[in-house]
């Protein structure tokens, strides 16, 4: 299995590259050459197995270049240990006669980054030893919430690894940031910004395909990479959970194998749902993609028009970890469906980063629309919906896993489709406390971070996960606030180089 760049289609290299590297040098995102093919009698023989297995055996139709030994350490290393509070990693729980929660907040940080970032730091440190030599490898990280932290904690004190992490200053949940600035580890380095997630983003993609900035990396001894989700180590994994939730519905008698099932995530840089599309291409029975956005639509707006258009007011809103205008990884999704015309996706690409907007093709949005629904709310229908499934199910959502909710039950209600669906909950409404008390009652919310998680604790009977109830008591580290054009200063003074 060799992966080529969305930009240019000449480039031809094993995983191992591909993940060591992050990002191809033409500034395109690697994206396997073909996408291996998945059985209804694999899928039966998996439902019959553990997350681990299940892991394996995915993981190794990407990963040609890894033994099956490296594999099941990579796997063993991520998933075992006790590092997730749930048995099955990444549970299924049904929510209605035709709706399932996948929880993929069960790791060590209580989002759904954990999934692929407790694997990431394995898989590169092998990936680096096999193409860089002993070079040290700089995590460049730009987050809206969720994966600085699922970050930080998966490479913390990884050895000949160093990360750095950009979040915009007024951009995450209160708690979102403690855990960042509280961060533990000798190797890592914590940033905020002036300015929004796509502000960081961009930085830190114009610091990455910097030949001057590689170049003085490269003469002390360094090489970048990435654990965002434009790094194909970071999306394989997630391919992983997806296929494992239809194998949970088989195992528990819901489907059956071959049946069609419905996916729908909540997404702004559309890493988790491409993962979900990936799945598809192999052959899990998906008849629909879901795509919820919040009032960040850009997405939405897409799926439906064909037109992307970033030129638009930013909200920063309760879910934000969506509040994103730039989705870096649709990019690999319309390579697929442009036939692997490269030409045509730097176009593309090119005209987003000159003017903010691009129109693909009839046929790039018919085979779009064939596939996705796309759907949008705003903060107040975000919190109906955390308010109506906690009286109707006594299901707690955070908000990102509730603007999915909100999404499904549009569609639901606007096709009458009861195909069974998986709905992606990316993380624990504890991180979103002051949020989630709003929906349930307004009058709730008062005091400190950790008073109002006592009172959500009271008020719902659900436990606050320890990992972030003992965030009060962690000393802060990393105070450092900086304008986005200081953004490659702040790299090299925590790299201690000189420019």
């Amino acid at each position: 299995m060799n992966y080529t760049s969305t930009r240019d289609h000449s480039v031809t290299v094993p995983s191992a590259v591909a993940i060591a590297n992050g990002i191809s040098k033409d500034g395109g995102l690697f994206v396997p050459t073909e996408i291996p093919q998945l059985t209804l009698e694999e899928i039966g023989a998996l439902s019959k197995v553990d997350y681990q297995a299940r892991a394996r055996a995915i993981l190794g139709k990407y990963l040609t270049d890894f033994t099956a030994e490296e594999l099941a350490d990579c796997v063993s290393g991520a998933y075992g240990g006790g590092k997730f509070s749930s048995e099955k990693t990444a549970p299924v729980v049904k929510l209605d006669d035709s709706a399932y929660i996948q929880e993929l907040w069960h790791g060590p940080t209580c989002a759904f980054k954990d999934m692929a970032l407790q694997i990431l730091p394995h898989l590169l440190t092998r990936a680096a030893a096999k193409t860089v030599g002993d070079k040290k490898i700089i995590i460049l990280v730009a987050t809206s919430g969720d994966t600085g932290k699922a970050a930080l904690e998966g490479f913390k004190d990884v050895p000949n690894t160093q990360i750095l992490v950009f979040y915009p200053s007024d951009g995450v949940s209160a708690m979102q940031k403690l855990q960042m600035v509280t961060q533990e580890g000798e190797n890592v380095g914590v940033c905020a910004i002036k300015g929004n997630f796509d502000d960081a983003q961009n930085g830190v993609k114009a610091i990455f395909t910097d030949a001057a900035v590689a170049k003085l990396l490269d003469e002390n001894g360094m090489q970048f990479s990435s654990a965002n989700s434009i790094n194909w180590g970071r999306l394989a994994p997630q391919i992983v959970y997806y296929i494992s939730a239809y194998c949970d519905l088989v195992a528990d008698g819901a489907i059956k194998a071959g049946d069609a099932i419905n996916i729908c995530v909540p997404t702004g840089n559309f890493g988790n749902i491409l993962a979900a599309y990936y799945a598809r291409e192999m052959g899990l029975p998906v008849k629909k993609l879901i795509c919820a956005s919040n009032a960040n639509n850009v997405l939405t707006d897409f799926l439906k028009t064909g037109v992307y258009d970033r030129n638009r007011s930013f909200y920063t809103t309760i879910s934000p970890s969506m509040d994103i205008l730039i989705s870096s990884n649709l990019e690999r999704l319309l390579y697929l469906m442009s036939g692997c015309d490269d030409e045509k996706i730097s176009g593309y690409m090119a005209q987003l980063k000159e003017t903010g907007r691009y129109q693909v093709d009839e046929d790039i949005l018919a085979k779009l629309q064939a596939v996705f629904e796309a759907g949008c709310c705003d903060d107040e229908q975000t919190k109906a919906a955390i308010s109506e499934k906690f009286k109707a199910h006594h299901y707690l959502c955070d908000t990102h896993t509730a603007v999915a909710v909100k999404v499904y039950d549009d569609y639901r209600a606007a096709s009458g489709d009861q195909t069974p669906c998986v709905i992606a909950s990316t993380a624990s409404p504890f991180k979103f406390c002051a949020s989630v008390l709003s929906a349930l009652d307004p009058a709730l919310v008062k005091g400190e971070e950790f008073e109002m998680t006592k009172v959500l604790e009271q008020t719902t009977g659900v436990v606050c996960p320890s990992q972030l109830a003992g965030l009060e008591k962690k000393p802060i580290r990393f105070t450092d606030v900086r304008d986005k054009s200081d953004m490659r200063a702040a790299v090299y003074e925590m790299l201690h180089i000189e420019a």
